[in-house]
């Protein structure tokens, strides 16, 4: 064989390679640097790094611009190969949703949406989204935008402190975000009724109720005088729960609508959305009749002055199947004491039979590492080579030692109470004094000792980075630069951060509840298949559970890494997709829907 041919022979073989343990790496992987301030030997000596913009350390929004100088030399296909399938009987199904990703997104609300929204399509049925046209979205992300008309939404408005009813001109445009028909309702008149103005999707300078329970009733309004016949409306949250009320009292009740059955989906029960009686006409529709305990009163306010409604409880009442987004959520609110105060409504026999748990999946064409745009280098579960590029790419952006052989351990969340930010605190601390780095993002009402932390004891540390706020872009970089993704949740509905970190092999540590427990198998006791075993578990809410299980995950990165690099690979293979979850859904559509 020619000196040439070997030399390409051997280089082939090189790409081919998956992720080595740190000891049988090839010198120019393993060669420990320091902070990034010289240039990189990768960029030089590895034939996948040849192009790749490699940021300066510390460089402002570096995940913002392109990672790459030129295209990625190889095309890798999907770790996870899937076989979508077509339903017989096509079904028409409606969303109504504050949120859908990529254009309104706060948090996986949107992501669920969008991602049950394509699934179902690509099975065959016609699918949409009614949702608020928010001032903040951006426009250029619509395919298609146009005005398609206006008409009248029967609305309740405060004149000098007395609720009355009239008539809101409303607006509706049409177009598609990522290949799924979106319809979009606002006030016609924004000077007039600023609902959905501002800067971003919550927290306006609207109120939120008015303007969700008015979503509900323009929703149903642009079903009926469309024509539209639907047969299923999903709901989603307390912000759409209201469309489940008003739809069989004002809508079904009069044939106006007359074949849409009903799905309510609970994302997240922490904010079940109260209003006031009187409150509850900013539909057009009094609240009285739904002020009883086998409807919406809300039972905690009864004696009060006055007594309040419960939005999440009317939707379930009102509706014919109830979804939770994991098995265990669906347990932990109806059995256990998720379900807080509305437990013993959940416990009720004839609700309690049409509660449903459908574990979530991610959007596996967004999500992928084999062909993420925003990655310097793409990778698979067959070949690793670029996730190591990644991680070193992150460390020299962010200005952290440059160091392989450093377990990175990742948050990328919400810092809510219910994410639990005090564990992901003591995990900053545990991982500097264990000898590993550190990279959060995140941001929320909870980030005062985070900031903190970061402003002093981490300043300029070199192994861990801080940063709250939050970017789509880097959140993909973070993911495929990470050996280890942390989810101490004090509670979790479903959880998409492990699922993203699977995909793109990162193994989760997680605490054991709700979605998470669903998803995320203990290497070291679960008692099932070995190769169901994807990542380590902890019961407890304290930071010495945390702890112990970050500690079995550092030691197998540094003692086992065969055993590690073969957990990647599984991850990476793992079914994490919608297609699973929206055949459970269509499964679910057909067993209540009116296909007369």
């Amino acid at each position: 064989m020619h000196a040439l041919s070997r030399r390409r022979h051997s280089l082939l073989r090189l790409l081919q390679l998956p992720l080595l343990p740190p000891q049988l790496r090839p010198q120019w992987l393993s060669q420990k640097k320091s902070s990034g301030a010289s240039p990189s030997p990768s960029g030089s000596e590895n034939p996948l790094a040849r192009g790749i913009h490699w940021p300066t350390p510390n460089e402002p929004n570096f995940w913002n611009r392109p990672a790459r100088r030129e295209p990625f030399p190889l095309k890798l296909e999907d770790s996870l190969q899937m076989n979508i399938e077509k339903d017989a009987i096509p079904l028409h199904i409606v969303h109504i949703s504050a949120e859908l990703a990529p254009i309104g997104k706060v948090g996986g609300l949107g992501d669920v949406v969008s991602g049950l929204s394509k699934a179902c399509i690509a099975r065959g049925h016609q699918v949409s989204v009614i949702m608020p046209f928010y001032e903040s979205l951006d426009n250029d992300q619509i395919e298609g935008l146009k005005h398609e008309l206006d008409f009248e939404v029967p609305k309740g408005f405060v004149w000098d402190g007395e609720m009355r009813v009239g008539m809101l001109r409303t607006t509706m445009f049409s177009g598609k975000v990522c290949g799924v028909p979106v319809q979009l309702i606002r006030p016609a008149d924004w000077n007039a009724c600023p609902l959905f103005r501002g800067s971003k999707i919550y927290g306006g300078s609207y109120d939120d109720r008015e303007a969700y329970l008015y979503m509900c009733r323009a929703a149903l309004e642009l079903l009926q005088i469309t024509g539209q016949q639907p047969h299923i409306i999903q709901v989603h949250d307390w912000h759409a729960a209201a469309a489940s009320m008003l739809y069989w009292e004002a809508y079904n009740k009069t044939g106006g609508l007359w074949r849409p059955r009903m799905v309510m989906t609970i994302h997240n029960l922490d904010n079940s959305g109260e209003c006031r009686q009187d409150e509850f006409s900013f539909t057009g529709m009094p609240g009285e009749p739904y002020a009883h305990v086998d409807k919406a009163l809300d039972e905690r306010t009864i004696g009060h002055n006055p007594e309040r409604l419960n939005l999440m409880k009317g939707g379930v009442i009102f509706s014919n199947a109830v979804v939770t987004v994991s098995p265990s959520y669906a347990r932990d609110i109806v059995f256990a004491g998720a379900g807080g105060f509305l437990r013993e409504v959940f416990n009720l026999p004839h609700v309690s039979s049409k509660f449903y748990g459908i574990l979530n999946g991610v959007d596996v064409a967004d999500w992928n590492p084999a062909g993420d745009p925003v990655l310097p280098a793409n990778y698979n579960a067959a070949n690793l080579e670029g996730k190591a590029l990644c991680k070193e790419y992150l460390q020299r952006g962010l200005g952290m030692a440059v160091d392989p052989t450093k377990p990175l351990v990742a948050v990328v969340s919400r810092l809510e109470g219910q994410k639990n930010p005090g564990l992901m605190h003591a995990a900053a601390y545990h991982c500097r004094d264990a000898g590993a780095q550190y990279v959060l993002l995140g941001s929320g009402s909870q980030a005062g000792a985070l900031r903190q932390a970061a402003e002093t004891d981490f300043r300029n540390h070199p192994d861990i980075r801080i940063l709250i706020q939050y970017s789509e872009k880097l959140s993909h970089l973070i993911y495929a630069a990470a050996d280890m993704v942390l989810v101490p949740s004090n509670f979790e509905p479903c959880g998409l951060t492990q699922l993203a970190a699977m995909r793109y092999g990162a193994i989760p540590v997680v605490r054991r509840t709700g979605g998470l427990a669903d998803t995320v198998r203990d290497i070291d006791t679960w008692t099932g298949l070995e190769e169901e075993r994807n990542g380590y578990t902890f019961d407890g809410t304290d930071s010495g559970s945390m702890s112990a299980a970050l500690d079995r995950a550092l030691a197998l990165f540094r003692d086992q890494p065969q055993k590690w690099n073969q957990v990647i690979c599984r991850s990476m293979q793992a079914d994490v997709s919608w297609v699973k979850s929206a055949k459970e859904y269509v499964g679910l559509y057909s067993s209540i829907a009116d296909l007369s």
